[in-house]
């Protein structure tokens, strides 16, 4: 099996990622023909989602080594099933319901309600989107530097990248209480800044965020744990763990996308071009082994989770723009993978 994934090109695992991508962009040309009857407004709209799309791949780049390395311990049953399921979830759910879901709680609307709002006036629409952009920050911010945290304060981390720093944090004896106690500091010092209902709708939202990685991790151990059923058990908490992650991950997309655009069709046409593209670079470092023959790899993607759960805690009184995140999440990768070079050129 090995010698076969080994023998396939790099071009081939991008497949059905470029095939959708033809498709995407098709409907994309269509629907800017549809809406504005002008090549100007069609050529527009395509370049919208084209810019969505790579946006999407450069704030993902860590998300797709994550869920390799997750997957790694995954049996081919769950890894198809994450790649097939979990990619229609990915798609479908995170960049078409989960906005509409927003609109349906922030505006009291039911969800045909809220579909009509999207299709007849995506300026309202992308209005009651970003007003819950506090909620949405807080939450995503709370679960990723969770997500991060976890990583690093693990006695169990034998490889470290920066190595004094990681291998200190890693030593500490209830690593789990001190991320969970890093963690509600940041929270308490962000929640400060405000006042009156705003704090109290970060700190329900942060604290939402830190239970639901606290929920996904306990189940997740109890699963693992049971050798009654383990195979299927860990294969279903590793499922649903990266459901999550993936989700907490693209907030910060779903929600830059209204940037450019109030439409919610070509939002979800861009976001999840980009999202296939993360499939198959999952595939690509799970079949290649790459997070082994790269040692530090991983460990750039998680510095870069903790960026991104800052950026998002940054958000609520300051934008950063998506092309800044995935600029520094592609620095910390690329670093991470100059010094995998050094290290099997020096070791072997």
């Amino acid at each position: 099996m090995a010698d076969t994934n080994c023998s396939k090109s790099v071009a081939s695992y991008f497949t059905y990622a470029i095939g959708f991508t033809v498709v995407g962009l098709g409907l994309s040309a269509w629907l800017g023909w549809e809406t504005h009857h002008t090549i100007g407004g069609m050529l527009n709209i395509l370049f919208i989602a084209s810019v969505l799309a790579v946006l999407e791949i450069s704030l993902s780049f860590d998300n797709a080594i994550v869920n390799a390395n997750k997957l790694r311990t995954m049996t081919p049953e769950w890894q198809h099933r994450f790649l097939t399921w979990g990619i229609l979830i990915a798609v479908f759910g995170m960049r078409i319901v989960f906005p509409l879901a927003i609109v349906v709680v922030a505006a009291d609307l039911g969800p045909i309600e809220a579909l009509r709002l999207a299709s007849n006036d995506p300026q309202g629409y992308a209005e009651i989107i970003e007003g819950a952009g506090l909620s949405i920050s807080a939450f995503g911010g709370t679960f990723l530097m969770m997500v991060a945290l976890d990583f690093f304060c693990d006695d169990q981390k034998h490889v470290h990248w920066l190595g004094g720093v990681e291998r200190m944090v890693s030593r500490v004896s209830g690593a789990k209480f001190l991320t969970v106690a890093i963690v509600l500091g940041v929270v308490a010092l962000i929640a400060g800044s405000f006042e009156g209902r705003e704090a109290f709708t970060f700190l329900t939202a942060s604290v939402w965020g830190l239970l639901t990685f606290l929920v996904v991790d306990v189940v997740s151990d109890y699963l693992e744990g049971d050798s009654s059923t383990a195979t299927a058990q860990v294969g279903l908490s590793g499922f649903l763990y990266l459901e999550v992650l993936d989700a907490s991950f693209s907030f910060d997309g779903v929600i830059g996308a209204f940037a450019l655009t109030q439409n919610l069709y070509v939002i979800a046409i861009g976001l999840g071009i980009g999202a296939m593209f993360v499939r198959s670079m999952t595939i690509l470092l799970v079949d290649r082994g790459t997070l082994t023959e790269y040692r530090f790899l991983e460990h750039g993607a998680f510095y870069s989770i903790l960026v991104l759960s800052l950026i998002m805690f940054t958000h609520v009184h300051l934008h950063v723009p998506e092309v800044v995140t995935g600029l520094i999440g592609a620095a910390l990768i690329g670093a991470s993978f100059y010094s995998s070079l050094r290290y099997k050129r020096l070791h072997g």
